[in-house]
């Protein structure tokens, strides 16, 4: 009992000083997410054994998982759907960019780790697609870096981890319906397959179209009546946040994409003052993502240097140049972006957050090379946090002075 208190006051001092210390660090190079990263480790069984929480554990996965839903859900509400209605960079980058990346992680996944299968080397193509704007927060905060790229990269990042979900899920089935075949029972295994991707994802939309619809006719029918007190109405979004992914769990949906989907109805329907709906949800979101990170540093940061390979890190940095960096350039082709613009479109792809969670939900599946494929991811999201963490201040600054210099109005 004593140990488990001291581990959540552990937590709770370290994001308690991150708070107090948070604008002094965020003009420096050091993310949030590379000091918790660093603190966990120190913390963590590898140097002072103060936080020994277990990879495998049932705790891991519920932060990770609670911290993704609501992330995807604000990320999702305060995405800026507009831009996608013309041809501009977002819809490339999501359309074709996304989908290449995949494809390209997958191959190079089978040409680097001969012993996973087919469907593993794809699993890990489509964990380490999505990118997490947090990692890279000076970039689209600095007010050098032009408006129109901040969005467009904002956008991407609230999108595709949502939109990678559903890959994810219909892969895990996949493997799932292999492994009954291989059990002797292919054709129980396989013919569940169609209903159970239904049910994911169908359930989750469902659930996420339903309760948002009618969490915001609830809200705004309360709101007329002045039922809703004032420091309690952003406390609705982390509610049906929290509400779509339990019940889509409950029913045997994703509560990912309930998540995601209700965000995209919570945020259409709600057009004024979205910022003040939200500002609890993100508050709360981002609590949970330095614990998450922290956590990550403490349990999966020292497996990761134990694991660290030359085949694990070469996959790891062609993971964060060629498989990204390559889609990026034939997704922007006719667009006429400078040169520049593109490099550094395509090397602000951090791997983060989504990454770690897709992770852990791997390390459940009972895949043959689960273990192997979490440590690959590991090693590229912590290498992600290093590289992304520490160039993205200096790479806004430079390309901002070279954009006002192009553009002397």
């Amino acid at each position: 009992m004593i140990q488990g208190y001291l581990q959540w006051a552990v937590l709770a001092i370290a994001v308690l000083g991150y708070a107090l210390l948070s604008g002094r660090l965020g003009k420096t190079p050091l993310s949030g997410s590379l000091v918790f990263l660093v603190a966990g480790w120190l913390l963590g069984p590898d140097v002072l054994g103060w936080l020994n929480i277990q990879v495998e554990s049932e705790n891991l996965r519920t932060i990770t998982e609670f911290t993704l839903a609501l992330i995807l859900f604000t990320d999702a509400a305060n995405a800026q759907l507009s831009v996608l209605r013309d041809l501009r960079l977002p819809v490339r980058l999501l359309g074709l960019g996304l989908p290449l990346s995949i494809v390209l992680g997958a191959l190079l996944a089978g040409l680097i780790f001969p012993a996973f299968t087919p469907l593993e080397a794809c699993l890990l193509g489509v964990c380490l697609a999505p990118t997490d704007a947090a990692l890279g927060q000076p970039v689209v905060t600095n007010p050098r870096v032009p408006p129109r790229i901040r969005e467009d990269l904002s956008v991407e990042s609230g999108l595709n981890d949502g939109i990678c979900v559903p890959f994810l899920l219909f892969l895990l089935s996949l493997a799932a319906g292999q492994g009954a075949a291989n059990a002797g029972a292919a054709k129980a295994g396989m013919g569940q397959l169609g209903t159970f991707f239904v049910g994911e994802i169908g359930g989750g939309v469902l659930v996420g179209v339903a309760v948002c619809l009618l969490g915001c006719a609830a809200r705004d029918a309360c709101s007329r009546r002045g039922w809703i007190a004032p420091d309690w109405r952003p406390v609705l979004a982390v509610a049906m946040a929290m509400v779509c992914f339990t019940l889509a769990q409950l029913i045997g949906g994703s509560g990912f994409i309930a998540c995601f989907c209700g965000g995209l109805l919570f945020g259409g329907l709600t057009p004024r003052d979205k910022e003040e709906e939200l500002v609890v949800a993100e508050g709360t979101g981002d609590v949970l993502s330095v614990t998450t990170w922290l956590i990550f540093g403490a349990a999966v940061f020292g497996r990761a240097l134990e694991a660290l390979t030359p085949a694990n890190l070469l996959y790891a940095v062609l993971s964060l140049t060629l498989v990204r960096m390559l889609p990026v350039a034939v997704a922007t082709l006719g667009l006429k972006l400078h040169r520049a613009t593109t490099l550094f479109v395509g090397w602000f792809g951090p791997r983060g957050l989504a990454s770690i969670v897709f992770a852990v939900i791997l390390l459940d599946a009972g895949l043959p090379h689960g273990n192997a494929l979490a440590d690959v991811i590991a090693i590229t999201v912590t290498l992600s946090v290093l590289a992304h963490g520490l160039s993205a201040q200096g790479l806004a600054e430079r390309y901002g002075r070279m954009v006002a210099a192009r553009t002397p109005s």
